[in-house]
């Protein structure tokens, strides 16, 4: 399984860039690139943060994707 994210949709629909979405949430600007790139995946906790700075339900920013190994 993987979790996708609507991270760098969501992030341009806000008009935030990677830095300050990631000084919000308390990470780097690297961080949230590797997120956008599916490459980290977050905590919950630095998950619940992005999804309170766009005022989502955790299920409307993240989700598991079944049948990838």
């Amino acid at each position: 399984m993987e979790i996708q994210n609507r991270v760098r949709e969501l992030r341009a629909r806000f008009d935030l860039t990677q830095a300050m979405l990631a000084e919000q949430v308390g990470v780097t600007r690297q961080t949230i690139a590797a997120i956008e790139k599916g490459d980290y995946t977050p905590s919950l906790l630095l998950a619940l943060k992005i999804c309170e700075v766009f005022r989502l339900k955790m299920e409307d920013v993240f989700w598991l994707r079944e049948g990838v190994e």
